[in-house]
């Protein structure tokens, strides 16, 4: 075949096609990845110069380029496409987002969050992906499909991780709690928040069982490291580890109260209880399904039918006769009644 012949003319017709056909060709797509990953970058800085803002911290070019894996100069360069659209600004030396910056950095905040929410409550995905797949996601949606998500959602106020979601045009909410490497021994906390960066040590909390939500107390504390018990268990964490959850004091709890409380699945025949709530890591249908069932805080539960192999066991809740399998009971947190509660 030569240089010259129809087929070979056509062939190259095939290839210019499929390299620079509008919109579908491989340039195009090239061209239209490029500017997505240019938009994320820039998304990116003004989401980390608006969580600064929030929590009285100065963003600066080098805090930008750590956040974003950026060297120092394309941080620079990057900061001065922001400052030529009118998105941030430096004022006397100091980075500051200008109101379209502020308001593009807290949608992106957002949606982030309310796909994460999204991800925990109606799908299957696992807990360690939600946070990559909504880095990606936050630069997709836009303000109008983002308050579409919240009301499918029912406008959740928290994420999976416990931030807070903000409205449109809210000032974004300042982190919560301390870090539980402040905590001191015989002290009962609520886990408010853990920290999903760097992913590797996030996911080695998650493979422990740590949730937001979940009360503890810290059993002992050394140079390396901390134990602390929860939901049962003793859990023993590094510095570092331990640096990722945001905690927040309960002085009127005591770690007696906490060790008090037990699961559905610990009741025996013929006591009574009453339901605390759903330990964190039961989210999505299952978490509405025993709420739906009446397992919700304040119902009193009682298990009256254990069948012959000893799984499932059927309890007394709200007049009605639900059985639940082992593992779908040590979700429900209960106290045993005292006698005379139990009586009335």
């Amino acid at each position: 075949m030569t240089f010259d012949s129809p087929w070979f003319l056509l062939l190259g017709a095939l290839a210019a096609a499929a390299l620079f056909w509008p919109r579908h060709g491989a340039w195009s797509r090239w061209r239209e990845a490029r500017r997505l990953a240019e938009r994320a970058r820039q998304e990116d800085a003004l989401k980390h110069i608006l969580k600064c803002e929030a929590n009285g911290e100065t963003a600066t070019v080098l805090s930008v380029a750590g956040a974003l894996r950026l060297r120092d100069g394309a941080a620079a360069a990057l900061l001065r496409e922001l400052e030529a659209r009118g998105l941030v600004s430096f004022e006397e030396g100091r980075l500051r987002l200008q109101p379209p910056g502020r308001e593009l950095g807290l949608h992106v905040v957002r949606a982030h969050r309310l796909w994460e929410s999204y991800l925990a409550e109606q799908t299957g995905v696992a807990e360690a992906r939600w946070h990559r797949l909504a880095e990606r996601q936050e630069h997709l949606l836009s303000p109008q499909q983002a308050q579409a998500l919240a009301a499918r959602l029912g406008h959740p106020l928290h994420d999976p991780h416990g931030d807070v979601i903000p409205e449109r045009g809210e000032r974004l909410a300042a982190d919560t709690g301390q870090s539980l490497n402040t905590v001191p021994p015989g002290r009962a906390f609520t886990i408010v928040h853990i920290e999903d960066e760097p992913e590797v040590v996030y996911a080695r909390l998650l493979r422990l069982g740590l949730r937001p939500g979940m009360r503890a107390y810290v059993v002992e504390k050394a140079p390396e490291g901390i134990v602390l018990w929860a939901e049962g268990r003793e859990f023993s964490l590094v510095p570092s580890m331990a640096n990722q959850l945001s905690v927040v004091e309960l002085p009127s709890v005591t770690p007696a109260d906490l060790r008090a409380e037990g699961y559905l699945h610990e009741l025996p025949p013929g006591v009574r209880a009453r339901v605390l709530g759903l330990i964190p890591a039961c989210r999505g249908p299952e978490r509405r399904r025993l709420l739906d069932l009446g397992f919700v805080a304040g119902s009193e539960v009682e298990a009256s039918l254990v069948s012959p192999t000893g799984d499932p066991t059927a309890y007394q809740v709200r007049g009605a006769l639900v059985a639940l399998r082992r593992e779908q009971a040590r979700v429900v947190r209960v106290a045993r009644l005292a006698p005379e509660e139990a009586a009335a």
